[in-house]
């Protein structure tokens, strides 16, 4: 079924969040200079914003560049420019080229085979609703992740269904310089 709804999503502004949610505004534009529109966009509920801050900032087996290889290939598939425009940002950050970011977007990783072969196992995992293909799984495993790696891999998963999912449903603005789009 196709949303023909004209309905349009708003971001709210500081002034119009709850005091506690003002308050995460106020760290996260400390922290990174600005609150990003997705983040804003949480507050339209009054515990969904510190909900998700606490959830992306849990401790992980995962390191940084791990985790954005998650986010670029789970924003990929569900198609969400805005994760896709704010993990480009992100990666690049991380230490990815334009050309790495690109290459990972589209599920792999052909400089790195420990991270070739998470970015082909989490792709397994989002184009097949979790269950991974039995090859993508021995890879991962054979590339030396545990399965306690893989727990946490799910959890990255999953957050960024959460914010793509959220974008996908609302189009708001993307506050990001925007990512290109796959050939």
């Amino acid at each position: 079924m196709t949303n023909t709804s004209n309905r349009t999503f708003t971001v709210p502004t500081r002034e119009e969040v709850s005091a506690t949610n003002q308050a995460i505004f106020d760290n996260l534009k400390g922290a990174i200079g600005f609150v990003p529109n997705l983040y804003a966009y949480f507050s339209k509920s009054e515990t969904a914003l510190a909900d998700y801050v606490t959830f992306q900032n849990r401790k992980s087996t995962l390191r940084a560049k791990e985790r954005e290889v998650i986010n670029l290939v789970t924003s990929q598939i569900n198609g969400c420019r805005y994760c896709q425009s704010a993990h480009t940002a992100i990666g690049k950050m991380s230490g990815f080229t334009d050309e790495q970011v690109l290459e990972i977007r589209g599920g792999a990783a052909s400089w790195d085979s420990k991270l070739d072969a998470l970015a082909k196992f989490t792709a397994s995992v989002v184009e097949n609703k979790g269950r991974a293909t039995i090859d993508s799984r021995e890879v991962f495993f054979a590339a030396g992740y545990t399965e306690g790696n893989m727990v946490d891999v799910i959890i990255v998963v999953g957050d960024k269904i959460i914010s793509n999912y959220i974008h996908n449903l609302t189009g708001f603005a993307i506050d990001f310089p925007l990512a290109p789009e796959l050939a």
